[in-house]
């Protein structure tokens, strides 16, 4: 940029020579001057775009090496975890306290790494939390956790999630943090949404909660900076981003993971200015530190497939998004494989005509050249090659595809489970806030009339097993509607005459509610223990009991009971 600027200044200076010099060179001579000055100039330009290009040609094999060798990236990262998991496994030593900060550390090398992982220690981090009955770290914990549903694309479950947090209570970077966490959602939502009807809305909270991010800040912080960079590129302030971003990598030192995010921001900035090389190069960049920091949920690889292939490089277009494709199957980021999976298939295509053009080249030149017997075996060595990597190409396509649509039932699936969940939780939560206000009112009426002994009386008749029981029966109906060959698609796994077999006027016994709750997905035993009212060795022996009864191995019946599919 600064060298472009000195040839601009270089030929106003030159234009100002050459017209200030006209009373003493004759016109004719001027022109030419100026002519030849222009010509070396272009040329100059030229030159630097044409060095542009080779920079980002010499980024892309590096990237491409980089991405060979992920596996060392990645093994490094899980020997760090594994260290960490075995200190875990001896957390009965330990305090909650260091409990609390080793599932800290353990969340954070899972955030970015693996969802399932992420999710689980942040959900350790806030019971963590609860026994400490530290309201700070609880809100810590929540802030992280929000983090982790945002990043799986589930907005309002994030947002639901950050509205519960106490403020108060949470030290200035984790409000900060808080604040941009809620700008994020909003951002992301506008992003997903793309409806106009919504998009103001959606940016001017998004500002305003980023505004608030920037006060809890330090100043000249990572955090302070990252954030203005954030919120300038909201506002299509371009200049702002790249003068905040090239000064943020020279005066700190970022980890690998920071750099990711800044080189990202900073392509951005460079899009808007549609300097495409520039933003073609900060995006390698900010995928090779993604690599090296074996990260899995990132924009950057999908960003630069996208970029490549509007630039007509088809070839790396189709090598970065299939990586941009595993990267997002492995941190099991849902909302990511969709929008990779309305590119993909647009880069596969042209990636198999190009190879499709490239093997009748190779066939014209065999043809050409069937005279010279030696020629022929050789062209045809490299035609078959070209046909085995357009089979290899064909079936890695079929397999995407087949990955994709499974992934998009299974999100279809999991929305209508969703809601119709949701629907029930309001339903029943209706019915006892207004038992509740029934029952409140009743109270009252009797103290007013100091009718102690029937208060009394209303208590003891509290029939808690009934309304057990009645949430039971709800939740089997509502089980039942989304499943409703649970019980037959159960009892084909048992042996004969092993069947389980439910009582008139019941919907679900307690061994199948058990597994129709693991399908639901809650697999934890003492969740399951709290819900239904239970031990958990009662869990576990009702569990052991019915898989004895299977003529499947446990491993291979937990996963069938996992494939049953709603109807």
């Amino acid at each position: 940029m600064k060298l472009r600027r000195s040839i601009v200044t270089t030929l106003h200076i030159t234009h100002s020579i050459v017209t200030g010099s006209e009373r003493h060179v004759p016109n004719f001579f001027s022109f030419v001057f100026y002519m030849k000055t222009f010509v070396f100039l272009f040329g100059l330009l030229s030159a630097l775009s044409g060095f542009s290009q080779h920079v980002n040609d010499s980024l892309i094999l590096i990237l491409k090496k980089e991405i060979k060798q992920k596996e060392v990236h990645v093994q490094r990262k899980q020997q760090v975890i594994d260290k960490l998991t075995k200190e875990q496994s001896a957390y009965k030593q330990l305090s909650v306290t260091a409990q609390f900060d080793l599932y800290n550390r353990l969340y954070h090398q899972y955030k970015v790494f693996i969802y399932d992982s992420a999710s689980k220690y942040a959900n350790k981090l806030i019971e963590t939390a609860y026994k400490l009955d530290d309201k700070n770290r609880i809100g810590y914990a929540r802030v992280k956790f929000s983090f982790i549903l945002l990043s799986a694309g589930m907005f309002k479950e994030a947002l639901d999630s950050l509205q519960v947090i106490e403020l108060k209570y949470l030290p200035d970077s984790v409000k900060a943090n808080y604040y941009w966490l809620l700008g994020k959602t909003y951002a992301d939502l506008n992003n997903y949404n793309k409806d106009k009807s919504y998009s103001d809305a959606y940016i001017t909270l998004n500002q305003k909660y980023l505004d608030s991010a920037l006060v809890w800040c330090k100043n000249d912080s990572y955090q302070h900076d990252y954030y203005l960079i954030v919120k300038s590129g909201q506002l299509s302030n371009y200049g702002k981003v790249i003068d905040v971003a090239e000064r943020l990598l020279k005066t700190h030192k970022l980890s690998e993971a920071q750099q990711a995010v800044v080189y990202f921001d900073l392509g951005n900035a460079y899009r808007g200015l549609n300097q495409l090389d520039k933003t073609i190069e900060c995006t390698i960049k900010s995928s090779l530190c993604d690599v090296r920091a074996a990260t899995k949920e990132t924009a950057a690889m999908y960003t630069l497939a996208k970029l490549l292939y509007e630039r007509g490089d088809q070839e790396n277009a189709y090598t970065f998004i299939r990586q941009a494709l595993d990267d997002a199957q492995f941190y099991g980021a849902h909302q990511r494989m969709v929008e990779i999976g309305s590119i993909l298939p647009v880069i596969a295509s042209r990636q198999l005509n190009n190879s499709e053009i490239k093997r009748k080249i190779w066939f014209s030149y065999a043809f050409g050249l069937t005279l010279v017997v030696i020629i022929i075996c050789c062209f045809s060595f490299v035609i078959f090659r070209q046909f085995k990597k357009l089979k290899t190409a064909e079936a890695r396509i079929m397999h995407a595809n087949d990955t994709l649509q499974n992934t998009i039932l299974k999100l279809k699936e999991a929305n209508t489970i969703k809601e119709e969940f949701i629907g029930y939780y309001f339903s029943v939560n209706s019915e006892y806030l207004e038992k509740i206000e029934a029952f409140k009112r009743s109270v009252e009426q009797k103290l007013n009339k100091k009718k102690y002994d029937d208060i009394m009386f209303m208590m003891n008749n509290m029939n808690m097993k009934k309304e057990r029981e009645e949430l039971h029966a709800s939740f089997d109906k509502v089980f039942l509607k989304l499943f409703p060959d649970f019980i037959k698609t159960f009892n084909s796994y048992m042996k004969d005459g092993e069947q389980v077999v439910v009582k008139e006027g019941q919907y679900l016994n307690t061994e199948l509610r058990i597994f129709a709750l693991f399908r639901m997905g809650i697999t934890d035993a003492e969740h399951i223990a709290r819900i239904l009212n239970y031990s958990v060795n009662t869990i576990y022996t009702y569990k052991t009991r019915i898989r004895t009864r299977s003529f499947l191995e446990n491993d291979e019946f937990d996963k069938r009971i996992m494939e049953i599919n709603a109807g």
